[in-house]
């Protein structure tokens, strides 16, 4: 292997087998020859002198792509689609005459594209929804543990750690919509000439436009797409590649809010995401064991965000029927977005598989806390039991300022229960106070939030998906 050269970290280190091959030479130049030869069989069919053994002879050198003479005829020409149709035609001497018949450059161009994008987005939706079966089994598995829930960063009041699963869940359900969406209402582009007026086609069937639109429909079926778009310039919309970019920005917004939250967590003990015996955590402190997985996320995110910007632009600077200053752009954006998502996902899918909880560090925190939150319970019973709401209130804020007093000045455990125990105030309820610092029953209807939002959400969700979910041990690439 050649090392001297640039090589995309995404194609080295990130992005599965499967993804990066939709978006390989080898799938995009093979893709155009089975354009050359559904637009050859349409013709035929619609009365083109073309034969049956010029379509076999083109059939039979679909995937025998001679790469360096592609890269010669380039470098002469100066366009890539002649340098292939130039050497295909080399190829399949009878059906030279025929190749690329009636057809400009982004009947193979955009058309493959679309295909491209009807697959990737195929590939992307079964990685959300396995990662929403994997995150939602552990949602099931913690839903009644109470842990800590947090506004401003701050201790606010309780939740368990399974309902602040169905937020990242809920999150990814979003995402699934919108590319789901998208899948099921990509069209082909079809064939509709150099400016999208047919003319050329129509040229072709002697003034015939039923056979003109005939030929686009049987084109778009042989594709495998039930529509096509009615009307192009040369190209397809770049809108729908915004479209497309945007929902994979937004699908990078999930997984950092997700990842950032794992990452917080792992700071403070709670949760940890998978560790292999043999990782290192740091060249320099051996008991380190940093979320490099939600990092990798965080950091792949942060591109899947920005790459929208890009999309938004070249569809705005498309003047009339088209430009060609989408086409360097595009190489990257489309690319890199969807192999940057899928390496995304991968990673998430094998954070999900492991997550590893700590009840013991989680109770510890809600301790700490809890004496806090649970003042205006002990209120309401000293009430109950007789006593002066205000008088009670009173006796709470001065106790409490001293417990945080001892926690912020002299960094002791809160004990503020302690307190309340010493002082005969209190006594009418001291028999309840175990009940009354019972995590549980601050949680609400957490547990069974994530009971009902599975049962309502998820489920009809990942029947969409049956057969097609990966519930097989993923492992990190590097």
């Amino acid at each position: 292997m050649d090392h001297s050269g640039y090589r995309s970290p995404l194609s080295t280190r990130y992005a599965s087998k499967e993804m990066q091959f939709l978006f390989s030479d080898q799938f995009k130049f093979s893709t155009w020859r089975r354009l050359w030869i559904m637009l050859a069989k349409a013709e035929m069919e619609l009365g083109l002198p073309i034969t049956q053994s010029q379509i076999t002879e083109m059939e039979s050198n679909i995937e025998n792509i001679d790469f360096p003479a592609a890269a010669a005829e380039e470098k002469a020409t100066r366009h890539d689609v002649m340098a292939h149709v130039h050497v295909f035609a080399k190829q399949c001497p009878s059906a030279a005459p025929i190749i690329h018949l009636g057809a400009t450059s982004c009947y193979v161009g955009d058309n493959t594209d679309l295909i491209i994008l009807r697959d990737a987005l195929d590939l992307l939706l079964t990685r959300v929804v396995s990662v929403v079966k994997s995150l939602t089994d552990f949602a099931m598995e913690y839903r009644d543990l109470p842990t800590l829930g947090f506004t401003h960063l701050q201790p606010a009041q309780l939740t368990t750690v399974g309902k602040r699963c169905t937020l990242w869940i809920q999150d990814l359900l979003m995402d699934e919509r919108n590319l789901r969406f998208l899948r099921d209402n990509l069209r082909f582009r079809g064939v509709k000439g150099t400016t999208g007026t047919q003319a050329s086609f129509l040229e072709l069937f002697n003034g015939d436009g039923s056979k003109v639109k005939e030929l686009d429909k049987k084109v778009t079926k042989l594709a495998g797409f039930e529509r096509s778009y009615p009307v192009t310039g040369q190209t397809y919309s770049r809108k729908v590649d915004v479209d497309v970019v945007n929902a994979i920005s937004s699908l990078g917004s999930t997984v950092h809010k997700m990842c950032s939250d794992l990452r917080l967590l792992a700071s403070m003990k709670e949760v940890e995401e998978p560790f292999e015996a043999t990782q290192i955590g740091s060249s320099a402190m051996p008991y380190k064991r940093n979320p490099m997985r939600s990092e990798r996320c965080c950091a792949l995110a942060r591109h899947m965000i920005t790459l929208q910007s890009n999309a938004a632009n070249t569809h705005a600077t498309q003047w009339m029927e088209r430009t060609l200053d989408d086409s360097a752009n595009r190489r990257l954006t489309l690319s890199e977005s969807f192999l940057s998502a899928d390496a995304c996902l991968l990673t998430l899918l094998n954070i999900s598989q492991g997550i590893v909880v700590y009840p013991k560090v989680i109770e510890r925190h809600i301790q700490q806390e809890l004496p806090f939150m649970a003042a205006e319970n002990v209120i309401m019973a000293m009430v109950k039991a007789g006593g002066d709401r205000q008088v009670c209130h009173e006796k709470i804020r001065v106790l409490s300022h001293e417990a945080g007093a001892q926690v912020k000045q002299h960094g002791k455990d809160n004990d503020l229960v302690e307190r309340i125990k010493a002082d005969k105030y209190f006594e009418p309820i001291l028999g309840q106070l175990e009940h009354i610092l019972d995590a549980k029953t601050f949680t609400g209807r957490a547990g069974e939030q994530v009971v009902d939002f599975n049962e309502e959400e998820v489920k009809p969700v990942l029947e969409l998906y049956a057969g097609r979910i990966q519930t097989s041990s993923v492992k990190l690439v590097i």
